[in-house]
């Protein structure tokens, strides 16, 4: 998706979350939150990988709910995670704070959530290159077939 909206002239930032979060809180630790984040609003679609994948402190949580309440509604992002909304309390700490972000991701949003009978692209380049077959999942022989 990122690639397709480069090639309509859209600025994007594809990360994984871990590093957005890191440069936040270095910012606010500097005092020049408000300097990143104006500086992140330079690209029309924030893309963060992983959300979830590393559990991080309380602080790092604040600095990204702080990163996704700014772009609400001005913004797009895009969000990666192994994490179904109610397991997102892993990553907030707070259910309020859960509550919150949950809201400001959700509202205008575009859900795209694979079950676990979708492949993984990562386990099929890998078997390939061991010369295995990976089984097609039932879902996946019904789009096919």
């Amino acid at each position: 998706m990122g690639y397709a909206w480069i090639e309509h002239d859209f600025t994007v930032l594809f990360t994984p979350t871990y590093k957005l979060v890191g440069a936040l809180l270095r910012a606010k630790r500097d005092h020049e939150l408000e300097r990143e984040l104006r500086h992140l609003d330079t690209f029309q679609v924030v893309i963060l990988d992983d959300l979830g994948y590393v559990q991080q402190s309380r602080e790092e949580m604040e600095v990204l709910f702080t990163f996704l309440a700014e772009r609400y509604e001005r913004r797009s992002v895009v969000i990666t995670s192994n994490l179904v909304f109610s397991e997102w309390d892993q990553i907030f700490k707070n259910p309020l704070t859960t509550a919150a972000a949950i809201d400001r991701v959700v509202h205008h949003s575009l859900i795209i959530e694979f079950g676990k009978d979708v492949k993984s692209v990562r386990a099929e380049e890998a078997a390939r290159r061991n010369g295995m077959v990976l089984a097609a999942s039932p879902a996946v022989q019904n789009a096919e077939g």
